[in-house]
Parts: C-alpha cells; sequence; structure tokens
C-alpha cells in the first residue's frame, strides 16, 4: 500500500513538473504577418488586360496589366499637331530683305558711278575744264545716295528684328507645348501597371473590364520569403534583448511537436502596451508588454496569420 502511494506521488510530481515546464516552455508568442503592398491605379480608364492571380508569383517591375490610354494618345497627337503648326504660322523675312539687298546693289552701282564722275570733274576742274558748281553738284548727289543706302539698310533691320520679335512671340508657344506632350507621354506609361515588389498575390480587387481611377486598389501583393512574428514581450524581458539577436521561433507541428526555424530580431517597439488578448505572455498577471519583429525565413510552412512562439 505504500509501496502505490509512493509511486502515485512520484507521478504526481512528474506531471505537476511537466505541466509547469509546459507553461513556461516559451518566452514570447505572437502572429506571423508580411509586408503587403497594396498596388493601385495610376490612370483612370477601363482595364484592358490584368495578368494575376492570387496566389501567383510576380517579379519586380513586371508589367501586369494596362488601363486604356486611348484618350491620352489623342490629346498628346492633337499637342504635337498643335506644335508642327506653329512652323506654318512664323514669318519668312528673306523675300522682303532680298528685295531691299537688291535695291541696296542697284543703290551701289548708282554711287559707283558718282564717285566716278565726281573724280571726272575733280579731273576737269584742275584743268579749269569744269566748274565748282558742277562739283557741289555731283557731291550733293554723292549724299543723298549715301542717305538712300543708309535707309535702305535700316529698313532690313528693322524688318529682320519685327519678323523675329513676330516669330519669337509665335515660337513662344513651343515650349510649353512639348512640356504638356511630354506630361502626356507619363501619363500614358503610367497606363501600364507595374508590379513594385517581388512577391505573391494575396487578394485581387479588380478584373479585366472593370474601371479603375487612381488610388483605386488593384490588388495586394506580399513578399512570403520572408515573415514577420510579431509578439510580445514582458518589461523584465526587455533588458535581454537586443537588435539583430538570433531567437529561436516554434509554431505547431502536430498536438505536441514543435517544428523549430531561427529567426531574427529586427524591431523593438519603444513603447509598452496593453496586453492583446489573444497573447499569451510569460508571467499571467503583466498588464504592459512590448512588441517586438522577429524575421524568420519562410520554407512554405509559414502563413499569415499563423502563431508562433518565440524562445530567447
Amino acid at each position: 500500500m505504500k509501496k502505490l502511494f509512493f509511486t502515485s506521488s512520484i507521478i504526481a510530481a512528474i506531471l505537476f513538473i511537466s505541466c509547469n515546464n509546459d507553461g513556461n516552455e516559451f518566452d514570447a508568442s505572437g502572429t506571423f504577418e508580411a509586408d503587403e503592398v497594396i498596388v493601385s491605379s495610376l490612370s483612370t480608364g477601363k482595364i484592358l488586360s490584368l495578368k494575376i492571380d492570387e496566389g501567383s508569383l510576380l517579379a519586380k517591375d513586371s508589367i501586369v496589366g494596362i488601363v486604356d490610354p486611348t484618350d491620352l494618345d489623342l490629346q498628346k497627337q492633337q499637342v504635337e499637331e498643335s506644335i508642327n503648326a506653329l512652323g506654318q504660322k512664323t514669318y519668312d523675312v528673306n523675300p522682303q530683305v532680298k528685295l531691299l539687298q537688291g535695291q541696296i546693289t542697284v543703290q551701289q552701282s548708282q554711287m559707283d558711278n558718282l564717285l566716278h564722275e565726281r573724280q571726272r570733274i575733280e579731273n576737269l576742274l584742275k584743268a579749269d575744264a569744269a566748274t565748282g558748281k558742277q562739283l557741289d553738284d555731283i557731291n550733293s548727289q554723292i549724299d543723298v545716295l549715301k542717305k538712300q543706302i543708309s535707309v535702305t539698310q535700316q529698313q532690313i533691320n528693322v524688318q529682320r528684328a519685327n519678323t523675329s520679335t513676330q516669330n519669337r512671340s509665335i515660337l513662344s508657344e513651343k515650349k510649353p507645348l512639348e512640356k504638356k506632350a511630354e506630361q502626356l507621354q507619363e501619363l500614358i506609361k503610367k497606363a501600364n501597371i507595374k508590379n513594385p515588389v517581388n512577391g505573391t498575390v494575396i487578394t485581387q480587387y479588380a478584373e479585366e473590364g472593370e474601371m479603375t481611377t487612381p488610388g483605386k486598389a488593384l490588388y495586394k501583393i506580399a513578399d512570403l520569403s520572408e515573415l514577420n512574428l510579431r509578439a510580445y514581450i514582458t518589461g523584465t524581458q526587455l533588458p535581454g534583448i537586443k537588435l539583430g539577436q538570433q531567437v529561436k521561433v516554434m509554431i505547431d507541428k502536430g498536438k505536441k511537436e514543435y517544428k523549430e526555424y531561427t529567426g531574427t530580431i529586427t524591431w523593438i517597439s519603444d513603447k509598452a502596451e496593453f496586453t492583446p488578448k489573444t497573447i499569451q505572455t510569460k508571467e499571467e498577471r503583466v498588464n504592459l508588454v512590448y512588441a517586438i519583429k522577429v524575421k524568420v525565413k519562410n520554407d512554405g510552412f509559414l502563413k499569415i496569420g499563423m502563431y508562433g512562439e518565440v524562445k530567447l
């Protein structure tokens, strides 16, 4: 009878110790989460194509769809036609300048003749074969012709300046139109739906044929190759951890078994918060805890929302 009582006591003690060890087996617990990105439309229009499915893997910067850019294309063509039309509005000064230069050529020829005539009269005057009035008359004609040549040259300069001013006014519209064309080209590029990160499509919000607008969510994507276990520790545990620290992460593998991973602490909250109802801490009566994030490489068995335990 005593032997039976002794054996029963040993079994009870073992069970008590085992229960206590199970209660304190882990230092923190939490759930797995991923850095999720919600991809939105950058353009307005009908979704012509959207080549995604929930669970599909997408590469960074890959084009996964397109929003109808027809309206933007038409606007750009209209701006380009306006730019081309500016050249037809400009003035060509060459015909007017060529005409005035022809007048100068004639006037210069007349000047050569007058200068030659003046030289002849000066020679005759030395030989007393001409009068001073003849020399004065020829000099007067030369002065008048010089003024005419000067006026004609000024007309050429004025014509060029006026035409240049008019053309600058017309062509000043070119740069704003070119900028508008560039803006429209950028908007056309944004009609392509570009995937921003490597990852797996978690949720799809839109389908081909639907209308979309800038900011409207199309799908949610996350890189599932590594997950973060958001766990909670007590204030007494806080001094014993640091960023970059390697810890053990455990997940359920059956009723009594665990699958073990190696994780790295990547973030420690600097503010305490009340214990989440879904989290069991090491100390039963603790009110305030600190959140931490443990990055764990995913072998495919880890899922978003799955519970995990941490052993420091």
